[in-house]
This record gives C-alpha cells, structure tokens and sequence, in this order.
C-alpha cells in the first residue's frame, strides 16, 4: 500500500539553515541591546560615584568647621575656600592658631577632593551670625562644581552640589 504521492526531498532544503539564521539574528539583536544597556549603566554608575564623593568631603569640611568655630577662622575658611589653602602641619602635637588649622583644612580637602574627582572648582560663602541677635548660629555655604566626560557629545557634562550649614560660632547658640 504505497501512496502514489511522490515526496520531494529537494523542497525542504535550505529551510533549517533559515531557521537558524533569523534566530541568530534575534539574538544577536537582544545581544547588543544588553550591551548598550550595560554601557549606559556605567555612565550612571560613575556618574553616582562622583556625586557621592562630593556629599561625604562638603560633609567632612562642616564637621571640621564644628570644631574650629571661631568667627575668624570660619572666615578664613570662606577666604582660603576658593584658593588652595596652605599645609601647615597642623597634625600631632603641632599647635596651631584658628586661621592655621581653617588653611590646612582647606588644603587638605581640596587635595582629597581633587584625587576623587575630574576638574573640580570649590567656592565656601560665610555669613556671619548676626551681633544684636542672641543666637551665634553662623551660615557657611560650600559649593563644588565639576565636569564629568560626556561619551555621547564627546565633551564634558558640567555638575554641580552646592549645600548649607548653621554652625554655632559661641554659646548660647
């Protein structure tokens, strides 16, 4: 009992080699997707990095403004802020005055600023507390600004953090 119908053979050749070559298409498609993802991950993940490293030096440089409070060398601060500060050793048993410990300060800040990030400019603004008011809250603004590569422009993407902070200059506060 042999049907007439005669099988082709010839008619299916070729068709498990298209198969595999639009799904190796598929795949490859999906590949570069994820890559370019990943790539984009990246960025943003440097991109945090930066911005974390910014949040945790303006925090360190408040609490080494806390300990050094005087009106004087919170000014010295603001004025050395824009500079690079001076290194006087103020480490060990080295004494050193209020303005002196306000310069090393600044320099070491900016030195470690620098190591962690790309171009970086610092300003630190001071507003004195106010005489006739009883409370000696002073106000000291720090504001980093730095330049991270932009891939997709080929230049550099400008960032900026800037933050405020009450420090108390004497007591009562």
């Amino acid at each position: 009992m042999m049907n007439n119908r005669k099988f082709n053979i010839t008619s299916g050749r070729g068709f498990t080699l298209l198969e595999a070559l639009i799904g190796f298409m598929i795949l490859s498609v999906g590949m570069l997707g994820i890559a370019s993802l990943q790539a984009i991950s990246l960025k943003a993940g440097k991109s945090s990095v930066y911005s974390s490293v910014v949040m945790m030096k303006v925090e360190e440089l408040f609490e080494s403004m806390r300990v050094n409070p005087t009106p004087e060398a919170l000014a010295e601060y603001a004025a050395s802020g824009s500079g690079s500060g001076t290194n006087n050793n103020c480490s060990g048993a080295v004494v050193c005055s209020a303005t002196e410990l306000a310069q090393d300060d600044i320099f070491w800040w900016k030195k470690n600023l620098s190591a962690g990030l790309p171009a970086t400019t610092t300003s630190i603004t001071y507003v004195a507390a106010n005489a006739a008011s009883p409370s000696k809250m002073a106000s000291v603004t720090i504001s980093v600004n730095w330049d991270e590569r932009d891939k997709t422009a080929g230049g550099s993407v400008s960032r900026s953090y800037s933050t405020t902070a009450n420090i108390c200059t004497g007591v009562p506060c």
